[in-house]
């Protein structure tokens, strides 16, 4: 069964963390990447259906998007110990096999999943250029697109898409955000935010 984002208030802003990248063993947080006018935080995971339907038009997108000044980092939050294909060795090898180009870090502790309100893989969160004070606030959380596994559609990332030009064109958020849906983030017990 699958599960919806929480659409979380456009405007929050984005969390601060530093989590290992599971591609290099170096570590990586949103302040890497401070001078980017967008930035996109997005929650996978390598068994969830839904994240592997639309894991290779999302490293394509988020590929065509880096030139334009777009950053990504992916997380994966899901309980390794009772999900073994979303250890981190497992999440490179899925990084290598989907295109990944941008950091794919592991949230052992779940902690920033928790902070961000993540529910489901996918789950992206989308916050323009920071302001005055620093902090980059939330233009876009939701959907990649409107496929889905089994749909017979081919996975285009038309919402995101959307979303980020109009964040690198200076623009506000986009109308309508659509919730994204997929496996519900594998929480160890005790962290389940419900």
């Amino acid at each position: 069964m699958a599960v919806n984002s929480f659409m979380v208030e456009l405007g929050t802003p984005a969390h601060d963390f530093t989590l290992p990248n599971a591609v290099d063993d170096t570590l990586v947080s949103p302040a890497d990447f401070a001078d980017a006018p967008a930035l996109l935080v997005a929650f996978l995971s390598n068994h969830c259906p839904y994240v592997r339907h639309i894991e290779s038009a999302f490293g394509e997108l988020t590929a065509r998007y880096a030139q334009q000044g777009l950053a990504v980092i992916a997380i994966s939050a899901n309980d390794a110990a009772n999900y073994p294909d979303d250890a981190p060795e497992q999440l490179a090898e899925q990084a290598k096999r989907a295109g990944f180009t941008f950091p794919y870090a592991y949230d052992e502790a779940q902690v920033v999943a928790q902070a961000y309100k993540a529910a489901c893989t996918p789950d992206l969160f989308l916050y323009g250029p920071a302001g005055a004070d620093g902090r980059r606030p939330l233009v876009y959380r939701g959907q990649f697109d409107d496929t889905r596994p089994n749909s017979g559609k081919a996975a285009t990332g038309a919402s995101l898409a959307t979303a980020v030009d109009a964040v690198l064109a200076g623009e506000g958020p986009v109308d309508p955000q659509y919730p994204s849906a997929g496996c519900s983030i594998k929480w160890k017990p005790g962290n389940d935010p419900a």
